[in-house]
């Protein structure tokens, strides 16, 4: 093998990058409750690290013990302004956000409490809070601000963008600008502002054929509840939680929540005189059964207890469908919340109104970026414009699309120049092709 000869340029900056690494483990060292290891870096990263956190069960408490929160640092440059990603579930593993790699920004991905591997030995989920979600971020947030001294962002998507909201609603001056993506703010266990939009999203004739679909599986219930007994078999589904039955019916008034969220197109929904098969196939590509088998019951338990208890939903307006429901009931609208083990449990809105408050008369200095046609954009952030805040509303974009990437390269420059302002660093417009 021919032996490598570094120049003196190559040799001095290999040099600076090791000594710039050995910097960052020799930080994270001094630093109290973080467990650090180091892990595969990411393209333009100079190393990346799982972290364990040690977080207090009751930060109010910390007598009642303590669990180990996992997140994931990609670390750019110890001067580099740093994004927390505010997750809102589990965490697998870490990749860059577009927001960290236009700010060329060290980023620290967070696993929310009592979700995967951040879970106390005894999992109590009267601790499982907002308040308690948002300290555990501000405790990261103090520690690692002893290492990254520049600017900080936080952002999050759908459920993570709540949470950067509600972070920034109890910890205001934690970081100097806030982008939730795809954001509900929900001030219901039952949010009818999602029935308007369900009732207004797109063309009559759109809603007209998707009604038509949910109708056709109804209508047909002994064949199409045969042959989707025999799907869920070969997908290895169970169902102890909610019977099949049930299972089946809130699929299918899932349908049109999920068309929208999930970019459904109009002209893909089959034609009045398509057969069952076909209608079934596509009701599996939109909405399908698995999200009410027990695997996906279990996966969400978390999400459904805060769902219910504090960050509110929705539920499934059952107008229309008399003598199609046999296993749920027309009145009071089924919930679309499944508490873990079937817990009883009560909703109150407090704190989601005080948050909301808050964020329509107060917050500054947040970006919200929203897709028009996301069924979640139902309950954004209303546009303030008194607010030092931005809108971007992305037109025909779904839960998914709504991206910066996507965005017109006007309102990408604006918003660019916006981050400029509010944070005085360069902001690189990574898809100025």
């Amino acid at each position: 093998m021919r032996k490598q000869i570094l120049t003196p340029f190559l040799l001095l900056f290999t040099t600076a990058i090791i000594a710039q690494i050995s910097e960052i483990e020799k930080a994270m060292f001094q630093l109290p409750d973080v467990i650090f290891e180091k892990i595969e870096t990411p393209k333009k990263y100079k190393a990346a690290y799982l972290l364990r956190i040690k977080q207090p069960i009751d930060h109010k408490n910390p007598s009642k013990g303590h669990f180990y929160q996992k997140a994931y640092l990609s670390h750019w440059d110890m001067n580099a302004p740093t994004v927390m990603i505010t997750q809102g579930y589990h965490r697998n593993s870490s990749r860059p956000y577009e927001l960290s790699e236009m700010l060329h920004a060290n980023q620290i991905d967070i696993e929310h409490r009592f979700y995967g591997e951040s879970v106390p030995d005894s999992l109590e989920y009267k601790y499982l809070n907002l308040e308690q979600a948002t300290a555990d971020l501000h405790h990261i947030n103090t520690l690692f601000k002893n290492i990254y001294k520049n600017k900080w962002v936080s952002t999050g998507i759908s459920k993570g963008g709540q949470t950067t909201i509600y972070y920034r609603y109890f910890y205001p001056e934690d970081v100097d600008v806030s982008v939730p993506y795809v954001a509900p703010m929900n001030l219901e266990l039952e949010e009818k502002r999602i029935y308007a939009f369900l009732d207004t999203i797109g063309t009559d004739e759109c809603r007209a054929n998707i009604l038509r679909i949910q109708k056709t599986i109804l209508e047909n219930r002994e064949e199409s509840f045969m042959k989707m007994k025999w799907f869920s078999k070969g997908a290895k589904l169970d169902y102890t939680y909610l019977t099949f039955e049930q299972a089946m019916e809130y699929a299918v008034l899932e349908y049109p929540f999920s068309f929208w969220q999930w970019g459904g197109v109009c002209d893909e929904i089959p034609s009045a005189d398509a057969s069952l098969d076909e209608v079934l196939d596509h009701f599996l590509k939109v909405s399908g059964i698995s999200f009410f088998a027990d695997a996906d019951m279990k996966k969400y338990s978390a999400h459904y207890y805060q769902a219910g208890t504090e960050m509110g939903y929705y539920s499934y307006n059952t107008k229309g469908y008399e003598g199609l429901l046999k296993s749920l009931p027309l009145s009071p609208n089924p919930s679309a919340v499944f508490m873990p083990n079937k817990m009883d449990y009560t909703f109150n809105n407090t704190l989601p109104k005080k948050a909301y408050d808050w964020v329509t008369t107060k917050g500054d200095y947040f970006i919200y970026i929203n897709g028009a046609d996301d069924t979640w954009s139902a309950t954004a952030v209303p546009v303030n414009k008194k607010r030092k805040a931005l809108w971007f509303n992305m037109p025909t974009a779904d839960h998914g699309e709504a991206r910066i990437k996507n965005m017109t390269v006007s309102d990408r420059k604006q918003l660019i120049k916006q981050l400029k302002s509010w944070l005085e660093v360069d902001v690189e417009d990574i898809y100025d092709l």
